[in-house]
């Protein structure tokens, strides 16, 4: 089992950047690809981006393309998420997840979650 905690949340004006960490414990994170996704207040939770276990391959959805890169460092067990050109509408809880299946761009294809980090983008 591995437990995941996020950081590197904040208050950022539109346009600007954060990274956000993820941190691993328990089973080392090579063992998983690994996903970020987020939840707006009254939405779904929804897939931002998915890598595989080395980090030679990853995936966006549309809407961050261009923006927003994952990276992982099995080494120091934690995955990152640079989000770049932020926008009001990129506010949300920002949650990683381990894989436990190949449904990498589905809330039910991960088996373990943190606890979330609020990101606000203000206007």
């Amino acid at each position: 089992q591995v437990q995941l905690v996020e950081s590197g949340g904040g208050v950022v004006q539109a346009g600007g950047s954060l990274r956000l960490s993820c941190a691993a414990s328990g089973r080392t994170l090579s063992d998983y690809a690994m996903g970020w996704f987020r939840q707006a207040p009254g939405k779904e939770r929804e897939f931002v981006a998915t890598i595989n276990k080395s980090g030679g391959s990853t995936y966006y959805t549309d809407s961050v393309k261009g923006r927003f890169t994952i990276s992982r460092d099995n080494a120091k067990n934690t995955v990152y998420l640079q989000i770049n050109s932020l926008k009001p509408e990129d506010t949300a809880v920002y949650y990683c997840a381990a894989a436990i299946s190949l449904l990498l761009t589905s809330v039910k294809g991960y088996g373990y979650w943190g606890q979330g980090t609020q990101v606000t983008v203000s206007s």
